[in-house]
């Protein structure tokens, strides 16, 4: 298997793991590992994605990964 190919079943499998720990209630979609596993499971895939030339799905991880990072990063008011 090509390691692009390794990648993106790893980029999948970082984000899936990350949305069922939160629907499981084992993880916070406010928390710190929540966000970098989105953002390192997108990011593997925005490398698949623009290598299959898959422009729509590569963009789409992009908006993800910028929305996470923001999320991360952005004062929190309380």
């Amino acid at each position: 298997m090509p390691i692009i190919d390794i990648i993106g079943w790893l980029g999948s499998a970082l984000v899936v793991f990350a949305y069922a720990m939160n629907m499981f209630g084992r993880m916070k979609a406010e928390s710190l590992p929540y966000y970098l596993l989105n953002i390192s499971g997108s990011a593997c895939l925005i490398v698949n994605t623009y290598y299959h030339h898959a422009i729509p799905s590569a963009v789409v991880n992009v908006i993800w990964v910028g929305l996470a990072v923001w999320a991360m990063v952005r004062p929190r008011g309380k």
